[in-house]
């Protein structure tokens, strides 16, 4: 008597395409798929559907990138920065060559006393415009590589929002510096005034923690531009003693060392209120 023969068994086929033979299964939900159709993961492999699942939102992937991007006020800073000198350029072609004068769009962001104060009010946008603008390749060139270093050094330091708020305490005591110091027609612009107070503050910063700023370049590089500021003409000496000044004062709040006990509140009100003192008393400058 021939004994029953076992059924043959059967053959899976890939849940996506039913005419291919599945040699695997998804390690979590089982299916059997194709090579093409098993994602690599940790442990085994994983379908579309489970590999696609896994995958976090889109606010999550955001947050994510977001937290990989150690300096990306600065980056978005250099990046306004070149957006505007792009566009004055593509408005006129001599901005970004000329040095000696002015197109149209760079005299409506350009810093100067006897504008805003014929202007009144409405001209005081400049303590802020101005240092967006740039004249020529040069500047703009050499304003951007210091930021860009001294950015990537400091706001992974003291984070996104006190460096940005320390960039722009710099940047209106710089304003207020060029007002005080140059005569009431002379032209200013550029974001050297904040890009010496980030020196500053670094300088500072690193003598809080115990370091020597010479041992680091940071003394050097500040103490070489001071000398660049005082000897070569065409430089903004007050944007660039009021940047230092300002970069220094909230340096030393924001950056100091622990056993002085300074309220966490302090180091973001410190350039807030460099901030506001500034355009207060720049607006008293102007109106005087």
């Amino acid at each position: 008597m021939a004994l029953p023969q076992p059924p043959m068994p059967q053959t899976a086929t890939c849940y996506r395409h039913p005419g291919r033979e599945a040699g695997r299964r998804c390690t979590r939900c089982g299916r059997p798929a194709c090579s093409d159709c098993l994602v690599q993961a940790s442990v085994g492999s994983h379908c579309l559907e489970c590999a696609k699942a896994d995958r976090p939102d889109v606010q999550t992937r955001a947050r994510y990138w977001s937290a990989r991007q150690m300096a990306l006020v600065t980056y978005a800073i250099v990046a306004v920065n070149l957006i505007v000198f792009v566009w004055l350029g593509l408005l006129d072609p001599h901005a970004f060559t000329s040095t000696s004068t002015l197109t149209r769009g760079q005299a409506k962001l350009v810093l100067q006393w006897q504008v805003m104060h014929d202007g009144g009010p409405s001209e005081y946008y400049r303590l802020l415009s101005s240092g967006f603008l740039h004249f020529g390749i040069i500047h703009i060139a050499f304003n951007m590589f210091l930021l860009f270093q001294l950015g990537r050094l400091l706001e992974p330091a003291i984070g996104r929002i006190r460096f940005g708020l320390l960039y722009f305490g710099a940047l209106f005591a710089g304003s207020l510096g060029a007002l005080l110091l140059s005569d009431h027609h002379t032209l200013s612009g550029g974001a050297s005034g904040a890009v010496f107070g980030l020196m500053a503050a670094a300088f500072v910063g690193l003598r809080n923690r115990g370091v020597n700023p010479f041992s680091t370049g940071i003394g050097t590089l500040l103490v070489l531009n001071l000398i660049i500021t005082f000897t070569f003409p065409g430089i903004s000496i007050g944007a660039h003693v009021g940047g230092i000044i300002a970069g220094a004062a909230a340096g030393w709040v924001m950056m100091a060392p622990r056993y002085r006990r300074i309220p966490e509140w302090a180091t973001y009100a410190a350039p807030v209120v460099l901030m506001v003192a500034s355009v207060i008393a720049s607006i008293v400058v102007v109106r005087g």
